[in-house]
């Protein structure tokens, strides 16, 4: 299967009174296309810097990030995060309160013709398990369906790449273990390419079929998870 996301020898950091602090340091990694891949570690290990990094919000200081044929960001490239097919999905869920669940789910679908939301809107809804919930306003919703909404927000716009930044951590331990495998049959059913950040190894090895365990800014394992 070909790769979908290509990081080749990636270094990351801040200009700082010291001159460069360098976060994340020959990072490398290959994810095929439909697999999910998980980065695991602490805080503070620079994984969050690195999936900031794939979506534009972070510039380069040396290395290539890509996503499939294109060329997202070097040293000397930054493609904007508008034009890079990358979708993101926070754990706070960022659900707008005063939209519906179908208005919050047909926000990134605005320069659709009207008849092509609707309809990609209802898919979406089906495909997270939440097909009558269009009309419900996010108050109206449990935690685990307003993260449902959350993803089918993000994967509306058909992303090339999902990136997920803790999803699971504001909730319990039984509804994080049952969304866990709720959301990888989603993703899966959709053939999402996707990466997780993580902090929670067995929630990394339940959701991800590669998992990257991350220290100090540097990529120590890349590997099959454990899944099961």
């Amino acid at each position: 299967m070909s790769a979908a996301l290509q990081i080749e020898d990636l270094r990351l950091g801040y200009e700082g009174a010291q001159g460069l602090h360098t976060v994340v340091e020959g990072f490398s990694l290959s994810l095929a296309a439909g697999d999910i891949g998980c980065l695991l570690g602490p805080s503070g290990c620079g994984k969050t810097t690195v999936l900031r990094a794939i979506a534009g919000f972070e510039p380069v200081r040396a290395g290539r990030i890509r996503l499939g044929d294109s060329l997202l960001s070097s040293a000397e490239v930054h493609l904007p995060p508008e034009r890079r097919r990358v979708g993101m999905m926070f754990q706070e869920y960022a659900l707008f309160p005063h939209l519906s669940a179908a208005r919050n789910v047909a926000f990134g679908l605005r320069r659709w013709p009207r008849a092509a939301q609707r309809e990609r809107v209802a898919a979406m809804l089906a495909l997270v398990g939440l097909p009558n919930a269009g009309e419900r306003h996010p108050h109206q919703l449990s935690g685990g369906q307003q993260q449902r909404i959350a993803l089918a927000r993000a994967l509306a716009p058909e992303p090339a790449l999902l990136l997920l930044d803790e999803p699971f951590s504001n909730l319990d331990g039984s509804t994080r273990e049952r969304l866990t495998a709720e959301v990888r049959e989603i993703l899966k059913s959709a053939g999402q390419t996707a990466v997780l950040v993580t902090h929670n190894e067995a929630e990394a090895h339940a959701m991800a079929d590669r998992i990257g365990v991350m220290h100090d800014g540097r990529l120590t394992h890349w590997g099959a998870s454990r899944r099961g």
